[in-house]
């Protein structure tokens, strides 16, 4: 594509020596400030959509919906004893003690954590006696490498690694 004017071959043009034929680049420069508008509106817009159609609720005289309960934390230490919440069990009276905690509600979540020195195997039979007590919501802990708080992933059906 030519970056000027097109002159004439002939040199009979206008008193300038330009043909009148037409340029052919395209100017962009508006259609960039057009888009660069745009898309402002639209970020400006795009919060405000999300809020719906006001409408005055009734009231209700019914209770508020339960919260979903904390994690029951069941923790291996360096030993390999399991304990629940601060209550240290052995692995014989594990199944035993979960079960219980199993016919209060089987939808509860419970969260393993290994110590480090804890070798792998102990925490895997841990996590399938929590398994075998009837929870189906289970997952492991972990530090998080910066140091922070521990990092628990969504729960994963009983006896799934993770």
């Amino acid at each position: 594509m030519a970056m000027g004017s097109i002159r004439s071959g002939d040199g009979m043009g206008d008193e300038d020596g330009l043909d009148d034929a037409p340029m052919a680049d395209i100017n962009v420069t508006p259609m960039v400030d057009v888009m660069l508008v745009l898309l402002i509106i639209f970020m400006v817009a795009a919060p405000l959509m999300t809020t719906g159609v006001p409408v005055q609720l009734p009231k209700t005289s019914a209770p508020k919906v339960a919260q979903a309960k904390k994690p029951l934390e069941v923790t291996v230490d360096k030993d390999g004893n399991p304990s629940i919440a601060k209550e240290v069990l052995t692995m014989d009276s594990l199944v035993p003690r979960l079960k219980e905690m199993a016919a209060e509600n089987k939808d509860q979540v419970i969260l393993v954590r290994g110590d480090r020195d804890v070798p792998y195997g102990k925490v895997m039979e841990v996590m399938g006696l929590v398994g075998q007590a009837g929870f189906s919501k289970v997952s492991l802990v972990a530090q998080a490498p910066s140091g922070g708080s521990a990092a628990a992933p969504s729960p994963a059906p009983a006896g799934t690694a993770r």
